[in-house]
């Protein structure tokens, strides 16, 4: 029970960061500018990074915890 709640939490946890970083970037981009060149590219790389994260979790969790 208590693995589950963890999951679900994880699982939510993971899905806004990669909303927030993704919102985040594309508010980088359509400012343009000095912050667009310096900061865009990387939120973008981050985005990336943090959808592979959360994607192999949720399919470590669908395989695990499958019932």
């Amino acid at each position: 029970m208590i693995s589950g709640i963890l999951v679900k939490i994880l699982s939510i946890v993971l899905l806004i960061a990669v909303g927030l970083v993704l919102i985040l970037g594309i508010g980088t981009l359509f400012k343009g500018g000095e912050t667009s060149k310096k900061y865009s590219n990387k939120l973008m790389q981050l985005r990336v990074l943090l959808q592979f994260i959360a994607v192999v979790a949720l399919v470590a969790f669908a395989y695990f915890f499958k019932n």
